[in-house]
């Protein structure tokens, strides 16, 4: 049957756009670009320069040669560089892998087999178990270490450190936008209490619902001040990295 409704009005560009939560970082950057966006320990960060932070990030993944269907793996607290990755790697198309910072180094390299991460940025404060969980796995990865000024940290274990990782980056880069709602965005593992370490796909459609969903779920206020307890690293802090910055 013939639906009239669809004659001349075919999907394009100027009615259709995916929903990717990165667009909330553009968007609030513009708006509240002085707000502030971060704060860790002595450092304060705003949302014009967070943007900026993440912006570099993305350049300096791509440059590296990473795009839509990569892996990037993040092991870290809730520090500034994982709440970055959430915006950064995935404005390159690659997908975000969040580790649980308690999982062991047989398990962690497990992960990285079975995610084919290409790039790991990792806390040196998990150093010791990172540098056993490399030692067994048989893939390239490029790792970027992570020198938090909060905590006391492990050993170096790549060849670069993750603020100079950023200095490398374009703060002018354009983000890769998703081509459709069904395109990953990250990739979430069980922690194995019941067996190998199970991985669980996010779309860019439900990251972006699920932010918004937030908001209403727990009536959420303009521009609110978050305590980061609910850790990043686990499915994503509920969306909460870009709910957060949403609002």
């Amino acid at each position: 049957m013939h639906d009239s409704f669809e004659t001349g009005l075919p999907q394009n560009s100027a009615n259709y756009t995916p929903l990717s939560p990165i667009t909330f970082l553009k968007r609030t950057a513009f708006v509240h670009p002085h707000r502030t966006s971060v704060i860790h320990g002595k450092h304060r960060w705003t949302w014009a320069e967070t943007y900026i932070r993440c912006r570099r990030l993305a350049s300096a993944l791509s440059k590296r040669g990473i795009g839509k269907g990569d892996t990037v793996s993040v092991i870290a607290p809730n520090i500034p560089a994982i709440f970055e990755a959430h915006f950064g790697v995935l404005m390159t198309g690659a997908v975000l892998n969040t580790l649980n910072i308690r999982l062991e180094a047989e398990t962690l390299a497990k992960i990285f087999e079975h995610a084919e991460t290409k790039v790991l940025l990792t806390d040196r404060e998990f150093s010791p178990q990172i540098k056993v969980a490399l030692s067994k796995v048989k893939r390239d990865i490029l790792v970027i270490d992570i020198d938090d000024p909060e905590t006391e940290s492990g050993e170096y274990l790549g060849m670069l450190e993750y603020e100079a990782f950023l200095a490398e980056g374009d703060p002018e880069f354009e983000a890769v936008l998703p081509e459709d709602d069904w395109q990953a965005v990250s990739l979430n593992y069980t922690s194995g209490t019941t067996g190998i370490p199970k991985g669980v796909v996010y779309h860019t459609r439900g990251a972006y619902l699920l932010a918004t969903g937030n908001v209403l779920a727990w009536e959420m206020p303009h521009r609110p001040v978050y305590l980061w307890t609910l850790p990043m690293f686990h499915c994503n802090g509920w969306c909460f990295p870009w709910t957060i910055t949403m609002l």
